[in-house]
């Protein structure tokens, strides 16, 4: 009785201490600044990515709990059961047929499936099947090697890697819906803040919608392997306020600055290779294999987030991608000084 008492407590005792370290390790992180966190899990910031962050926990709680249980058996066996000498070459009684036992090492592990199953699937089902109010905001999301394309067809926008959507207040939703494709190979569409992780493939499209809860920059990334450049593949997502998401929509809108003063710059652009890979509205630019441009000053960060939005780094990038990003599909435009410092002066224009 002795023995089995100080197992008992030998049980409470790691499990109370694995269930408080989850808790207080999912508060704190959770309480984590998103300046110092910005792709935390555990600080959800809407609906989906709320569900997904609680589903987790669970898990963790469940499997914690096996976790405890499993080793306080194995300790225990261990110190029970050990070799002693008096039993050297004696064979350690066996037993045949327990049906208690059997019962309960078929019967436990599939309750505890069970449960996770149900789990899940109440989760994913409420995820996926999410009705789209009218007053949802609609984006195209389009993977590329190795940027993002984002497209508002009810609003007629077209930018690159950094996506502004309205915050959703609960009283008052305005959710964005997604609608994910790819223009090459597998991605996948990952702001661990605001949704889980749904893949972008080839001729299937998918979906995916988050309502944010607060206003801020968040961060994400493409969580699938597409390439050498995956890794500065990034995301950048601006959650505003109804006044500044309608007047961004309103400044997004707008045809491209016509500056006369760069009008050398704007003439290399448009004599080069540029407008066969990008837009710039209102010139006959009209590419389509790599980033409109007709805002592109509107934008913190150029290359997909590797770089901040700067003109020494938009030269650097217009004189050779590979020096920010090594691999990128863009081609060095070999231009000489004075053209490359006309074309990053008209490109600065570009607001």
């Amino acid at each position: 009785m002795q023995a089995l008492r100080s197992t008992n407590s030998f049980a409470r005792g790691p499990l109370a201490v694995l269930l408080s370290v989850i808790w207080q390790a999912s508060a704190v992180v959770g309480a984590t600044s998103p300046a110092l966190s910005p792709t935390n899990i555990f600080a959800p910031e809407s609906t989906p990515a709320k569900s997904i962050a609680h589903l987790s926990v669970f898990v963790l709680i469940i499997t914690g709990i096996i976790f405890v249980v499993v080793f306080t058996l194995l300790v225990y066996s261990l110190i029970k059961f050990r070799g002693r000498a008096v039993d050297a070459g004696r064979e350690p009684a066996q037993v045949f047929g327990s049906t208690q036992i059997e019962l309960a090492w078929t019967i436990i592990p599939i309750l505890i499936v069970v449960v996770l199953f149900l789990a899940t699937a109440r989760v994913i089902h409420a995820i996926q099947d999410a009705p789209q109010p009218p007053s949802a905001i609609e984006v195209t999301a389009i993977g590329h090697q190795y940027w993002w394309e984002f497209r508002y067809p009810k609003l007629g926008i077209v930018t690159a890697n950094e996506m502004h959507i309205p915050v959703s207040d609960p009283e008052n939703p305005t959710p964005t819906f997604l609608t994910l494709l790819s223009a090459d190979t597998d991605h996948s569409f990952w702001i661990p803040e605001l949704a889980g992780k749904t893949d972008l493939i080839p001729n299937h499209p998918n979906r995916m919608w988050m309502d944010p809860h607060r206003i801020g920059i968040f961060l994400g990334q493409c969580a699938q392997y597409c390439g050498v450049q995956h890794a500065k593949m990034l995301l950048r997502v601006s959650v505003d306020s109804p006044e500044d998401f309608a007047a961004w929509v309103r400044s997004q809108q707008q045809p491209a600055v016509q500056d006369a003063s760069v009008e050398t710059g704007r003439r290399v652009f448009e004599s080069t290779a540029c407008i066969n890979c990008h837009a710039v509205a209102g010139t006959n630019a009209n590419g389509r294999f790599g980033p409109d441009l007709t805002h592109l000053m509107s934008r913190a960060t150029i290359a997909s987030g590797a770089a901040p939005n700067t003109p020494e780094k938009l030269r650097l990038w217009i004189q050779d991608p590979n020096k920010i990003k090594p691999g990128s599909l863009m081609p060095a435009m070999q231009l000489s000084g004075t053209d490359l410092d006309a074309v990053v002066s008209y490109m600065e224009t570009l607001r």
